[in-house]
């Protein structure tokens, strides 16, 4: 993967062709795009840029051959369709490689590799640090879209020198966003882990942290990242006796990281710029990982807007009749969930204690003629979620992204009853 993006730098500064940039729309795809953007912006290279959901083929067939085509958190399972396009594509990605990799692709991915998990962000900043050594100021946002997308659980060599450059401190705790604010706020509004009788209840947060043993400093109590030792263990203690155990995995690093002159929660970042996204809003998002104060205020309120849809999406879900079978649950959001969400639901539901370890939570969403579909493992072990989709929807003539824990695709909406009926018989 390092060789390539030493090959990757030469042909980009050695470019004629203008760059056109792709990026997906999630916190690591924005991420990616931020650091992309203002490393070519600071080598003086003309670009332009779009954020996309997803890829597909008519929208590749469309891109233009007289540009350079660079696919940042993309484009890795899109191999047959790019292979046609004639012009050079380079794609920094970290999802699996399904097809053979064609000439006219370079492929920054350290899926090549099979060594360390990283996320596209963190790619991208490996490129962007190789272009200059002035973009090692960017190493903060290639943290952000680590934690962002679930890749920051084992700290590898790479992982942690971008950690170091960024100035990012770590400290092992419980995994509740954001560990910055006071703890009665942050165990009140939490979803992950969702806590029975504490989330979204003031007097069971109470009962918690007095359980906990913790009180009030002055007016208000500790931030999480403030507990010493002793009182993390204590409050680890008093979620796990509330949720029967399935706060283990909740356990982990927190990331502490400077962002606009004040610390935040690299958690609490990544939530807030894939909310945006999801609302619609990437311009908001990308802004906001640029540094520009106004996005930041616009980012604020509908990271506000986003948690209420959420809250709707979980109480929809809750009344609904779903498809269940053992270790499995299919979940059908139609038209009253977002499309853009339905992932976001997806991965809180196999959060939540309802879900054993080692089940599968796969839910869908009306996106006008298609349905979105996300699929998430509850836990770290288990069938892997992209091939399962694969066995399905490839017949279909359909493609799936994604990771053996945590994948998506699109269908069209005819082939609605085909679909769960292959998906039940392939979970079964």
């Amino acid at each position: 993967m390092l060789k390539n993006i030493e090959l990757a730098v030469k042909k980009i500064n050695d470019a004629e062709k203008p760059l056109r940039i792709i990026s997906h729309f999630d916190t690591d795809g924005i991420t990616s795009a931020a650091i992309f953007s203002r490393a070519l912006q600071r080598s003086g290279k003309k670009f332009s840029l779009k954020i996309v959901k997803n890829l597909e083929e008519d929208f590749i067939k469309a891109l233009p051959e007289d540009h350079i085509l660079i696919f940042l958190d993309l484009g890795s399972g899109s191999l047959n369709y790019l292979k046609n396009k004639k012009t050079d594509v380079f794609i920094f990605d970290h999802h699996e490689i399904v097809d053979e990799i064609p000439e006219n692709v370079l492929m920054i991915n350290p899926f090549l590799d099979k060594g360390e998990s990283l996320s596209a962000s963190a790619v991208c900043y490996l490129f962007a640090k190789a272009l200059s050594r002035q973009n090692m100021d960017l190493a903060t946002l290639a943290v952000v879209g680590m934690v962002g997308d679930l890749q920051e659980k084992n700290i590898g060599r790479i992982f942690s020198e971008i950690l170091e450059e960024s100035e990012t401190t770590v400290k092992k705790g419980l995994l509740l966003y954001p560990s910055t604010r006071p703890l009665d706020k942050a165990l009140e509004y939490c979803s992950n882990p969702y806590i029975p009788g504490v989330t979204g209840s003031y007097s069971g947060v109470i009962g918690l942290l007095k359980d906990a043993g913790l009180a009030k400093v002055g007016h208000s109590y500790k931030a999480l990242y403030e507990l010493t030792e002793e009182e993390m263990t204590n409050l680890i203690t008093a979620v796990m006796v509330r949720c029967a155990g399935k706060a283990e995995e909740s356990i982990g690093n927190l990331f502490l990281v400077k962002f606009f002159n004040k610390l935040e929660d690299a958690r609490e970042l990544s939530a807030l710029i894939n909310a945006c996204s999801r609302m619609d809003f990437s311009n908001v998002s990308l802004g906001f990982c640029l540094g520009n104060k106004e996005f930041k205020q616009d980012a604020e309120k509908i990271y506000i807007g986003y948690k209420q849809s959420l809250v709707s999406a979980l109480k929809y879900v809750a009344d609904i009749e779903k498809i269940k079978g053992e270790e499995y649950v299919i979940i059908h959001g139609k038209d009253k969930i977002k499309d853009t969400i339905i992932g976001t639901v997806a991965s809180i539901i196999s959060h939540s204690p309802s879900c054993s370890r080692g089940s599968v939570v796969i839910a869908l969403a009306y996106n006008e003629d298609k349905i979105k579909v996300s699929a998430r493992l509850a836990g770290s072990d288990g069938c892997n979620v992209r091939e399962v989709l694969s066995q399905v929807v490839v017949p279909l003539g359909g493609e799936v992204g994604g990771h053996s824990a945590a994948a998506g695709c699109l269908i069209s909406r005819e082939q609605e009853s085909e679909f769960i009926a292959g998906l039940k018989k392939i979970l079964k």
